[in-house]
């Protein structure tokens, strides 16, 4: 006989074989004395989505630090990434390009008026 197997209605994938049987186990293990095998299989569908949701979150938790660690371990990255979001700013020397023509033109005004009172 085939064994059979449940299907989630959100993912249509199905349920491991190994995960139906801990949920069997488990469900018979907590069964009461006069409860039904219909109970008790419902009992073991709960079990089995609660089984399939606890590993859903560790494989996102899993995914989660597997990201981290792939930034922590490429900095390079990280920086390069930082420099792409920060908006253009002119070179150094073009913020004193305009005060410095604006000195050297007050240094040539002052000194064409001593130069031309002297004279």
């Amino acid at each position: 006989m085939a064994s059979k197997k449940t299907y989630s209605k959100k993912n249509k994938q199905a349920a491991s074989d190994k995960t139906i049987d801990e949920a069997n186990k488990i469900a018979s293990g907590i069964q009461k004395p006069g409860q039904t095998k219909e109970q008790t299989k419902l009992i073991a569908q709960g079990i089995q989505k609660g089984i399939e949701q606890y590993k859903k979150q560790q494989k996102a938790k899993a995914r989660e630090l597997d990201k981290q660690l792939k930034k922590a371990k490429n900095p390079t990255q990280a920086i390069d990434e930082s420099h792409d979001q920060q908006p253009l700013t002119p070179e150094s020397p073009v913020k004193w390009l305009p005060w410095g023509l604006l000195t050297l033109s007050w240094i040539g005004f002052i000194s064409y008026m001593v130069l031309s009172h002297t004279a």
